[in-house]
């Protein structure tokens, strides 16, 4: 029995043990004080309410990818899929709100939100149980490749040139070519 979900620990043979340690077979048997009495502690449950084992929840997405593919939708994702797609919208996101709400500041203001908020990163870093930011860094490639494709769809068709710049070269400012 989980008592406090922020402290994931249990009791076991007179000692508190952090769930961390606790092997899958434990962890499918703990349960969490809820309002409405115990619940299972686990995310994935099947349709009587208990824990999933790891085959069982590996089965979910093998057959909705299925029946995805028999229905013609070209969707297909893993459990780990659905992980790095949390991880790259929440980095999406923070980083939004947080480039235009500092972008709205003065440097005093800037620096009391950043300590306030902290950094959008180490949030994902924490939620994804990653000890390092190093690790978390990996999602960034993902962001920075959908920031690209993004400004590519948005580029229209005829416009790769800059302006100012034709066959002849790059216009001077009275708009002679030189």
């Amino acid at each position: 029995m989980v008592e406090d979900p922020a402290r994931p620990r249990v009791r076991m043979g007179g000692r508190w043990v952090p769930v961390a340690r606790l092997d899958a077979a434990e962890r499918r048997r703990l349960l969490v004080a809820g309002e409405e009495g115990f619940e299972p502690a686990m995310v994935w449950l099947n349709q009587w309410g208990l824990p999933m084992s790891v085959s069982g929840w590996k089965q979910v997405f093998t057959d909705a990818n299925a029946r995805c593919a028999a229905a013609g939708v070209g969707v297909r994702t893993t459990p780990h899929g659905l992980r790095h797609s949390f991880a790259v919208i929440t980095l999406e996101l923070l980083w939004r709100g947080h480039v235009q709400a500092l972008g709205e500041m003065n440097p005093e203001q800037r620096l009391t939100y950043q300590r306030v908020f902290g950094d959008p990163l180490n949030w994902v870093r924490i939620r994804m149980g990653h000890r390092s930011v190093t690790t978390t860094a990996i999602y960034l490639h993902t962001l920075q490749e959908l920031e690209m494709r993004t400004r590519l769809e948005l580029v229209p068709e005829d416009s790769w040139e800059p302006a100012g710049y034709s066959a002849d070269g790059w216009a001077e400012p009275g708009g002679v070519a030189a």
